[in-house]
């Protein structure tokens, strides 16, 4: 049963949401030509008493939620029976198959030495491999056999906790095999939470406990980076370096210090190379702990790839240079990346992936979708399509530049009849031309993430290649369509 916060809508004690301004999220459903029936299905859910994380509060009562019923194998599919090829497997997250449960799990590997780092991948190369292994770990819908495995867990034990040194066996063996999974560093221990937000509150906590034991009670602030995304909560989104998860949250805690977002194709100085870029970064970085003091700084805390803020990979050398600054000043060294697990069987995932041979699948099937997808590269309105694996996102810009960004009036819509939507402009949902783009991918059966001009994509784990040349033609119809947008919104400026 979910925990819930329940708001009146009445007079008196009325809660005022300030993110509930009059603006509209791309990931929301449009209105399409539609039959009587399925606008009479869709209506039922119009007005719905939930309130939606990342959702403006009048898209509630204003539009038609866009409402999933059900998955098969890379599709999903909405209440009224429309197929969507899913390529952002969820929210980044599903796991082999989208019935079951997931566990967010956080790894520490935890030495009361001056050298104890926390998940720490420890060259380029190796955060290279563990994201091509770890980002993609998604798969697709109705997988029977974990189906199977759930129901009978569920049957057996469908709960009992860890607390007081009580646990199940289930956990023990799910501890035993994530930890056997990590090789370039050995971890201690397996920490169970229930979300990324709150394996990276329990990471501030644990954190601090440690420095605590070791007697050093100043050392205690977190630097991140801008751009960042580690979570929704109070301390995870303090964290994150993404202004709208600050402004009228009282937000970041004062305890968090932010430092620069390591996108070397929009903040290069004209001339820098990559290596050049990650040594003013990790030099700033240093000028920072020396500006608090490095007796002050507890943890750094980074995606190995970050994902939210746009799928932005480290530049060549980046996270070397980082280390070494952290290591130079005590300081621990985060890396968040969540693996995901179902907790039910993880035996079953395991004999899953080596009979699929999915690792191996998903390494030979990386090119094909980021070669499909940079083909586009040339558009006149894509600025950057960046990725690694199967991640991806693409970046739109007016004249290739990160310096001329659209319009955000003109991620306007004209859907369907009579029906203009208009974009948003300064809430937590999107605007511009990467949510017109997510509105055409849309209308063509495929869902995308869109924040501001940018739009990602993870595709599931288990995607074919037949579905990946389904996902570039969608991408590449869906673009001719922006394009032609653009085009006759500067012919009216004209």
């Amino acid at each position: 049963m979910k925990a819930a916060a329940v708001f009146r809508n009445s007079q008196e004690n009325l809660l005022q949401v300030p993110l509930c301004t009059r603006s509209y999220n791309a990931e929301s459903s449009l209105e399409k030509d539609t039959s009587t029936a399925d606008l009479n299905a869709s209506e039922r859910f119009r007005s719905h008493g939930m309130l939606a994380p990342f959702t403006a509060g009048w898209q509630t009562t204003d539009l038609n939620p866009l409402v999933i019923d059900k998955s098969e194998g890379s599709y999903v599919y909405d209440i009224n029976g429309k197929k969507y090829l899913d390529s952002l497997a969820g929210l980044w997250c599903t796991a082999l198959e989208m019935m079951a449960s997931f566990t967010h799990v956080l790894i520490f590997s935890m030495k009361v030495s001056l050298d104890a780092r926390v998940g720490l991948p420890v060259s380029d190369q190796e955060i290279t491999k563990f994201m091509e292994t770890y980002s993609p770990l998604v798969g697709g819908g109705n997988e029977p056999r974990l189906v199977e495995a759930a129901i009978t867990q569920l049957k057996k034990l469908p709960f009992y906790h860890s607390f007081w040194n009580r646990t199940t066996k289930p956990s023990l063996d799910l501890a035993k095999d994530l930890l056997e999974t990590f090789t370039a560093r050995k971890m201690a221990k397996a920490f169970f939470v229930n979300s990324g937000s709150e394996a990276n509150d329990s990471q501030v906590k644990l954190v601090w406990y440690y420095n605590n034991a070791l007697g050093r009670p100043n050392k205690k602030k977190f630097i991140a980076r801008a751009k960042s995304y580690h979570g929704s909560t109070l301390i995870a989104a303090s964290l994150s370096g993404l202004p709208a998860l600050h402004q009228k949250f009282d937000l970041p805690a004062p305890f968090v210090l932010h430092t620069d977002c390591p996108h070397y194709w929009r903040y290069h100085l004209p001339g820098e190379t990559e290596e050049e870029f990650s040594t003013r970064l990790a030099n700033n970085l240093e000028e920072l702990i020396l500006k608090e003091g490095p007796d002050t700084i507890a943890a750094f805390i980074a995606e190995p790839v970050m994902g939210a803020g746009g799928v932005i990979t480290p530049p060549s050398t980046y996270f070397e240079k980082i280390q070494a600054v952290v290591k130079k000043y005590d300081i621990l060294f985060i890396a968040d990346e969540y693996v995901l697990a179902i907790k039910y069987d993880i035996m079953i995932i395991s004999d899953l992936h080596r009979e699929r041979n999915i690792l191996d699948k998903v390494r030979k099937i990386s090119p094909k979708f980021q070669d499909g997808i940079k083909a586009f590269s040339d558009s006149p309105i894509i600025g950057e399509i960046r990725g690694t694996g199967l991640i991806l996102g693409t970046e739109f810009t007016d004249n290739k530049s990160p310096n001329d960004p659209f319009p955000p009036e003109w991620g306007n819509l004209h859907v369907a009849t009579n029906c203009i939507f208009p974009y948003f402009n300064n809430d937590i949902s999107l605007h511009g031309i990467g949510a017109y783009f997510g509105a055409q991918c849309e209308k063509r059966g495929m869902l995308v993430r869109v924040a501001g001009d940018n739009i990602m994509m993870c595709p599931p784990f288990i995607i074919s290649p037949e579905e990946i040349d389904e996902l570039i033609s969608i991408y590449g119809k869906a673009l001719k369509a922006t394009e032609e947008r653009v085009n006759e919104l500067k012919s009216q400026k004209k």
